[in-house]
């Protein structure tokens, strides 16, 4: 049997695969039947369940719309991190950073740990169990997050949808994810506020058509949406999500404490269906083949 990175090469018409080989690609990893191992970025795998959630595009563009954006952030906290597709594309766009993620699903928190260990992060990749919400656990762990802990650069990939607004999915994996369970935008505004270095950025995706519930959230957490970039799954359609670059007011010119910079549309794929030169940038950016 191949070891992962020989089924997928190193190479791809001429192209050469970059970043690090992490240290379980020299063996062949144990991959239950019911998990895949994926790539994720460059030589980077991620161990998901089969008919669970999946990674996304959403998760793709926050990670790199976030490190775009704070592209020297030396510390990084994935909030509700799933099976830490943010934080591993972050990890590998940023190799000296310090990333701490926190998902509530244990399932969810075992594979990302898998994903690191195959990654070979454990030494900066801090991958906490617990509801970011928590402010008062008892006992020897405390909430997952402490009070004095500061970032340059918080992620979020939240849940679009109330509970029951919609037809939840067949696995609990998946209804976490695209339903809000355990806290809405404004919960990870407000706590990404909290978590904030001086100069701090909050990079998240939500739906376009709710932009008007994410900038209440911002303006309750006091912050600013900075920077919005719409993103249009299809060339010729209305964008479905957008991303977003959020910062606390007292950081930013007073100008752009009023004023959100609207990019461009970012495409991804263009009307025949290929994907669009935009996006295959994107991917470029993050380690995958053009």
């Amino acid at each position: 049997m191949q070891n992962a990175e020989s089924k997928l090469e190193s190479h791809f018409k001429g192209w050469a695969k970059p970043g690090p080989i992490p240290p379980g690609a020299s063996s062949t990893p144990d991959v239950p039947a019911g998990e895949t191992l994926d790539a994720i970025s460059g030589h980077f795998r991620i161990f998901q369940l089969r008919d669970g959630h999946r990674f996304s595009t959403d998760d793709v563009l926050t990670a790199w719309y976030g490190t775009s954006w704070a592209p020297s952030a030396s510390s990084v906290l994935d909030l509700g991190s799933g099976i830490g597709s943010v934080g591993m594309i972050a990890a590998w766009r940023l190799p000296g950073a310090r990333i701490v993620t926190i998902e509530a699903q244990e399932e969810s928190v075992r594979l990302a740990r898998k994903s690191a260990a195959y990654n070979g992060l454990e030494s900066r990749y801090d991958i906490r169990h617990g509801d970011f919400r928590e402010r008062s656990k008892r006992g020897p762990e405390g909430p997952p997050l402490r009070a004095d802990e500061r970032f340059d650069l918080v992620l979020g990939s939240p849940p679009y949808f109330p509970a029951g607004t919609g037809i939840e999915g067949d696995h609990p994996q998946k209804v976490a994810c695209r339903f809000e369970l355990r806290g809405d935008i404004a919960d990870y505004t407000r706590t990404a506020a909290e978590h904030l270095g001086a100069g701090g950025v909050f990079a998240c995706v939500f739906p376009e058509e709710q932009l008007a519930r994410l900038e209440t959230a911002a303006r309750h957490a006091s912050l600013t949406v900075a920077r919005r970039r719409p993103v249009v799954f299809k060339e010729g359609e209305a964008p479905l999500v957008a991303l977003f670059v959020l910062m606390r007011a007292t950081d930013l010119p007073a100008p752009m404490r009023v004023r959100t910079w609207v990019e461009p549309p970012l495409v991804i794929r263009a009307a025949d269906g290929r994907v669009h030169p935009e996006y295959s940038a994107v991917k470029l950016s993050i380690g995958f083949p053009p």
